[in-house]
């Protein structure tokens, strides 16, 4: 079918109807991350710039309440970006030329039918699925991938939090968070929420923890970050000896006799087999090697065991770091320990809307793995680290294809230089993006996409309790002319596969015509009769039930079925949100989702629904493989450096002006604007460098010079490099000639180095080496290749 047939315009499909007035106001929220706090925008004139953006007091979690990054993503709309309008086909010269949207999708579905037919669409790897705000996209892959048979993925959840979600599948059987705006005391392990956030209000809760003499905030962290400055218990711990730490502060509850014997004889097993190594444990010996004061680690697990409740996050500190499957074991066996779930304060088992986070909790050598590594599949999703190894071989079952969406693993990945080179090994890269990103330049084809202000827009990151909210953003600005958003791409990719067709759609939408009952008994039936349908159902509620739904929201009719779902999973949360009892609370619960621009509470849960959730389900705290590797900790040599890399590197750092590579306007950032070296002041004198200075940085990957910055904020030895930089962005000028600000992380790691149970990365512990420059050539952000 051709646009016209489908009837929409390149530019119309999902805008709402009216475009945006100068001096209006309009709902939306923040993008940058997980929180997705609810924003106003006012539109200026030409409806197109964001003049001032301002906290939403009407939005359900947020209530006004915005960081300073929110107010300036005037630079992700209209800033200095590499914004792609149209199709773009790769010649053979490697330069690209602009083609109609028919031509892109035909071409690209023959290609990748082509492959599929020779080589199976195993074959075909898609990564990707919605950027840090913008899943609702995603929610339409699964019909593309079943459309070519695709069957392996990967995102950046695979970069970062596959290891807890395999170890709360093993231990609970779902995932959890904490309710650290009610707890007693607060435990953050690798996280710094005064930047990277978590929870709603993060800064202001942060802060009413900090002023209560009777709360406490207990940080691990080897950086004194601004969090760490508001807690009452700084373990400042020695880069990558998290794992001591814990298994030390974990082993104190049990020999000091300070966990909950009788809750965890009513709610847990496996504590014999537990207690029986942590008795072992040499504690003086682990703060040793952490690097913390023992008295300070004995007084922050007394205040835990004594607390009426403990509220637990860990983050990429960890979760990036050595031992990050094992540290998420630990660090859960020290709640769990003191009795801290299922209660105000505490860890919680949330609803949702999409099953984001969830593993089915394989033992370690049991479950799906990636055909050429052998590496483990999580949550569906194969590890990052292994997606170059999965290509750059001679195995039949290699990827040959990638379908990249919203999504830049070029830079974004561990070993950037081998990336590049996996990718231009592959017989076809297919790119979904708003900007020419360095995964882009490297693509055979890139299809634009609008900005996550001109579309219908959503994330399925809904993890509040009790009352857990889903905001549908409605379009702010209208996006320019020749770009489609990711359902509408999807939908036309699944039929140029020959997947869906009018024939499937003609009694679908004949019944959408007669009302919503009508439509789903249809629905169901079809998909009774048919049962191939149902991965193809995202596209199929597309082109039926979105056109029907009010004011060109047409790509939120995936949710839909997931309202159902969360209605169904949730009945009485969602009676209490106020969506009534049995069929009409999906009806009404979906309904309510598509009409407020402000968000909605999805559940209103009461604190014993987490034990619902887990249905009677008792609690592993023995987990075999993971409990020997923590028995058998103190055979392992001393985690120390060798002594040709003295420096520890953490390769993407979260400061006060770096966010995800969304922002590609360097413009953005107030301070640091090229991303400095942050090192230890005592280290900086040794090498006789002060403040502005320029150094090479060199790990087994690569070196670059870059700015050093002296601070007493990092322990001797430990340096870091923040996120966001390295990007080749649009220069200033008449021509325009792409200029890339600072380092690219990415470029000095090193893909093998990675988790051993999940393949997560290593980012926050890079073995490097810094020397100050003496003559030595070369710019801000020039990375150069060395032997490892």
């Amino acid at each position: 079918m051709t646009m016209a047939e489908h009837g929409t315009g390149a530019a119309g499909a999902g805008r709402a109807a009216g475009g945006p007035a100068a001096g209006e106001w309009r709902s939306s929220a923040c993008i940058l991350c997980e929180c997705n706090c609810g924003i106003e925008i006012l539109v200026g004139p030409g409806g197109r710039s964001f003049d001032k953006i301002r906290g939403d007091k009407a939005h359900p979690a947020s209530h006004g309440y915005t960081c300073n990054k929110a107010l300036r993503l005037d630079h992700y709309q209209n800033g200095r970006s590499g914004r792609l309008t149209r199709p773009l086909r790769r010649r053979p010269d490697g330069t690209f030329e602009e083609i109609d949207w028919d031509t892109a999708i035909s071409e690209v579905a023959a290609r990748f039918k082509e492959i599929e037919a020779a080589h199976g669409g195993k074959t075909i790897f898609y990564y990707g699925g919605g950027g840090q705000g913008n899943h609702l996209g995603g929610a339409y892959a699964p019909a593309t991938m079943r459309a070519f048979g695709m069957r392996y993925r990967s995102s950046a959840l695979a970069q970062e939090k596959t290891g807890e979600f395999w170890v709360n599948a093993r231990m609970l059987g779902l995932p959890n968070r904490a309710d650290v705006e009610h707890c007693e005391v607060a435990l953050f392990v690798g996280k710094n929420p005064y930047q990277s956030h978590g929870f709603p209000r993060a800064r202001s809760v942060l802060k009413e923890i900090a002023k209560d003499p009777g709360r406490s905030m207990i940080v691990i962290d080897p950086v004194r970050t601004e969090t760490a400055e508001l807690a009452d218990f700084h373990l400042q711990v020695r880069p990558g000896t998290d794992l001591y730490l814990l298994t030390a502060l974990a082993a104190i509850l049990v020999r000091e006799g300070l966990i909950a014997t009788d809750w965890l004889a009513e709610h847990a097993d496996g504590l014999a087999a537990v207690t029986a190594v942590l008795n072992e444990v040499d504690v003086a010996g682990y703060c040793e090697i952490a690097d913390v004061d023992e008295a300070l680690v004995r007084a922050a697990a007394r205040r835990l065991a004594g607390a009426s409740s403990v509220a637990v996050l860990e983050d990429l500190g960890v979760q990036m770091n050595r031992d990050s499957t094992l540290v998420s074991y630990v660090e859960k066996l020290i709640w769990l320990l003191t009795g801290n779930l299922g209660k105000e304060g505490a860890q919680y088992v949330f609803s949702s809307m999409a099953p984001i986070g969830r593993d089915r909790g394989h033992p370690a050598d049991e479950g799906p793995r990636s055909p050429v590594a052998g590496a483990k599949i999580i949550g569906g999703l194969v590890p990052c680290n292994v997606i170059a190894e999965e290509i750059l071989t001679d195995h039949p079952g290699r990827y040959r294809a990638m379908l990249v969406e919203s999504a830049n693993p070029a830079h974004s990945l561990a070993d950037s230089a081998r990336m590049r080179e996996a990718l231009d090994a592959l017989d076809l890269v297919v790119v979904i993006d708003v900007a020419m990103t360095e995964t882009a330049r490297l693509a055979d084809y890139v299809l634009p996409a609008p900005t996550q202000y001109e579309k219908y827009e959503a994330t399925f990151f809904n993890f509040d309790f009790p009352r857990n909210i889903f905001h549908l953003r409605q379009p702010v600005v209208d996006a320019p002319e020749g770009v489609l958003p990711e359902p509408e791409i999807h939908a036309r990719l699944v039929e140029a596969a020959g997947a869906l067709s009018e024939d499937d759609y003609a009694p679908l939408r004949e019944a959408a015509a007669k009302g919503r009952q009508a439509f789903a008994e249809a629905f169901l039936g079809a998909l009774g009769e048919k049962p191939k349908l149902m991965r193809l159902a995202s596209v199929l509620l597309y082109r039926t039930l979105g056109p029907t739904l009010p004011n060109g929201a047409a790509s939120a009719a995936a949710l839909w079925a997931l309202a159902h779902k969360c209605a169904q999973d949730n009945p009485a949360g969602v009676k209490r949100a106020g969506y009534g009892e049995g069929l009409e609370a999906g009806e009404r619960l979906f309904d309510a989702i598509v009409t407020n621009p402000h968000g909605v509470v999805i559940t209103d849960d009461e604190q014993d629904e987490t034990w619902r959730r887990l249905g009677g389900r008792r609690i592993q705290l023995d987990v075999p493989e993971l409990l020997t590797e923590v028995a058998g900790l103190a055979a392992r040599p001393r985690p120390d450096l060798a002594p040709e890399w003295p420096f520890v590197l953490s390769a993407g750092e979260r400061r006060a002006f770096t966010a995800n590579t969304i922002i590609r306007d360097p413009g953005w950032r107030h301070r640091d604007p090229e991303g400095t070296l942050r090192m230890n002041e005592t280290d900086a004198e040794r090498l006789g460098v002060v403040a502005g200075d320029r150094v090479r940085l060199t790990t087994r990957r690569g070196s670059t010079e870059v700015t050093v910055d002296p601070t007493d904020r990092m322990r001797p030895g430990h340096i870091s490099l923040p996120n966001g930089l390295g990007l080749a962005v649009q220069g200033p000028g008449e021509d325009g000639a792409p200029v890339i600000t600072g380092v690219a992380p990415n470029e000095l790691t090193a893909a093998e180095d990675r988790d051993e149970f999940a393949g997560t990365p290593w980012h926050k512990h890079v073995p490097a080496r810094v020397s100050a420059l003496s003559g030595v050539a070369g710019g801000a952000g020039a990375v150069a290749g060395e032997a490892g």
